[in-house]
């Protein structure tokens, strides 16, 4: 078969930096589109063409697609802060429903592409049953969760009107090399080894007992790139990730030994979020014959303190397009205000 070519959305961000590593290492010509709100142009693989641009621009679109004639799609350019998304409804559903259509419908259009792979989250679940697994009915309780179950259902109702195959992943708590750590709504352990270097105490939402399972980056980019190779994993959607729950406040004490610092922890006021979410992968197992154990969180969070330190601390970021202040937890507010 010829070289495929791949197009990869949010391949300057975090999982997406990593995605597009692994597809090259299976012989794919990868385009990144990516506008570089969340993510660095230096994420981005020297053997990768680089596209500077909006999923919310249907023109660069279809252009891009009219260009490279995708054989797969690997999309994972959104705003991923759930906490956060109550407050940007507006630009939540543009961002990370519009911006999708626009990507299926050049798909539907180019009529090359053999797969379109979609980045989910297990926020579409809510707070279900535990362990969350594949055949439980999504509720998802913040819009970010909401969007992404809509692109989900977007997808399924594509193939059975056009024939567009697509897999969705279901990724969790993700974490590793390339992740923003200068982002201070989203992404925990990057928060905290971000105000480990920056000699700050780890700011911990509520009383630090809800539970996470965190996923370290190298249980997940393989996967998603191997999976159009799988045949039987195409119009099927898969949790991928960390087995193992663990506590916020189990998660400062590992971070912080990670980074070599002494733990010092502030409780702010708990905010509305799911209090427990973790999730089965038997699925994934089976169909993609997952053999080996995840990564253990100490192991992991070893690798990533490397790379966090060796970049040095970032300047946490302010998202500066709050559409509604009520709610907003107070230590964002403040920030605002500021």
């Amino acid at each position: 078969m010829a070289q495929p070519t791949s197009l990869v959305t949010g391949g300057a961000g975090f999982i997406g930096a990593n995605l597009a590593r692994e597809l090259l290492r299976r012989d794919h010509r990868v385009v990144v589109l990516d506008d570089l709100s969340g993510g660095v142009r230096e994420n981005v693989p020297g053997g990768a063409e680089f596209r500077h641009g909006n999923i919310c621009d249907p023109a660069l679109v279809d252009a891009l697609f009219a260009e490279h004639r995708f054989d797969y799609v690997f999309h994972l350019a959104a705003y991923a802060a759930e906490g956060l998304s109550h407050f940007i409804k507006r630009f939540n559903y543009t961002n990370n429903v519009l911006g999708s259509i626009n990507l299926i419908n050049a798909a539907v259009n180019a009529g090359t592409v053999r797969c379109f792979v979609f980045t989910s989250s297990i926020a579409v679940y809510g707070a279900g049953r535990l362990p969350m697994t594949e055949d439980l009915t999504p509720a998802p309780e913040d819009p970010y969760g909401i969007a992404k179950y809509a692109v989900e259902q977007e997808l399924r109702v594509t193939y059975e009107m056009f024939g567009l195959p697509y897999i969705v992943f279901r990724p969790h708590n993700v974490y590793g090399e390339f992740q923003n750590i200068g982002d201070r709504y989203r992404n925990v352990i990057g928060i905290f080894m971000n105000q480990a270097l920056r000699g700050e105490p780890f700011t911990v939402f509520g009383d630090g007992e809800q539970t996470r399972a965190f996923s370290y980056i190298g249980d997940v980019a393989p996967a998603i790139a191997r999976s159009v190779e799988v045949p039987a994993a195409y119009n099927e959607t898969f949790n991928i990730g960390g087995d193992t729950a663990y506590t916020v406040n189990t998660l400062t004490s590992e971070t912080a030994a990670a980074m070599g610092v002494e733990l010092s922890v502030q409780h702010l006021p708990a905010r509305q979020e799911v209090h427990d979410a973790y999730a089965s992968h038997d699925k994934a197992r089976k169909i993609f014959e997952l053999t080996g154990e995840p990564v253990p969180l100490a192991e992991g969070l070893a690798l990533m303190a490397a790379w966090v330190r060796a970049r040095g601390p970032q300047e946490p970021s302010v998202f500066d397009a709050v559409e509604v202040r009520r709610n907003l937890p107070p230590s964002w507010l403040a920030v605002l205000r500021g």
